[in-house]
């Protein structure tokens, strides 16, 4: 699906965090901190969190200061429920952001039988556009995550794509994150499928751990 130039502006604008602080006593972006991207899925838009707030993303960017853009996606994959809704890498690009964080790929496994191969094609798209509209952005891919202990075998060559599309336009990778999950049942939301508050607590200082790692 097609989206105007006015109405990825206006969805920018509504999904646009000022984690630093209000400017103004208004929820304004300062322009003096850095813009931090997210391209994303469920587990990066927060779902089964009881606040926004308390999404992974969203802890990370408050702790260090981030102006927070997050139009990440239920559903979402690389492949997966693409062309239903907004152009999440154009709405990312729009906003030219210092730093582009990228945790998509968990949902492309419920379309690996179909597509295959596919996927790769595409996640190396993404990466190749994106990169070369941010000249000037920093990218961390993450390791697709994974919600369960028992992982189907796409898991592990899904993972393997990102990485080596990761290694090819020269983004910092961030391994391991599809474990992060293991054997804590009780860090599950109701749902069974997305974390809860102690889930994203968990994989928001899994997260500040490697980001440190990366000089972040």
């Amino acid at each position: 699906m097609k989206v105007s130039g006015a109405a990825l502006i206006a969805l920018a604008a509504a999904l646009l965090t000022g984690c630093a602080g209000p400017v103004g006593g208004e929820d304004v972006p300062d322009p003096e901190t850095p813009l931090v991207a997210f391209y994303g899925d469920s587990y990066t838009l927060g779902t089964g969190a009881s606040d926004p707030d308390r999404r992974w993303s969203t802890v990370i960017c408050a702790d260090r200061g981030w102006t927070e853009f997050n139009p990440s996606i239920n559903g979402l994959g690389f492949v997966n429920n693409r062309g239903f809704g907004p152009d999440l890498p154009a709405l990312v690009v729009e906003q030219d952001p210092d730093l582009v964080v990228v945790t998509m790929g968990l949902n492309d496994n419920f379309s690996y039988g179909r597509v295959g191969t596919g996927i790769r094609d595409q996640i190396v798209a993404d990466f190749a556009f994106l990169t070369a509209e941010l000249p000037d952005a920093r990218f961390i891919v993450v390791e697709p995550f994974w919600y369960t202990d028992a992982r189907p075998e796409s898991v592990g060559i899904i993972i393997e794509w990102v990485r080596e599309a990761a290694a090819d336009v020269d983004a910092d990778y961030i391994p391991g994150a599809s474990r992060w999950l293991d054997g804590h049942p009780e860090w599950m939301a109701a749902d069974g499928l997305h974390p809860n508050d102690d889930g994203y607590a968990e994989m928001a200082r899994r997260m500040d751990a490697e980001l440190a790692q990366v000089g972040l």
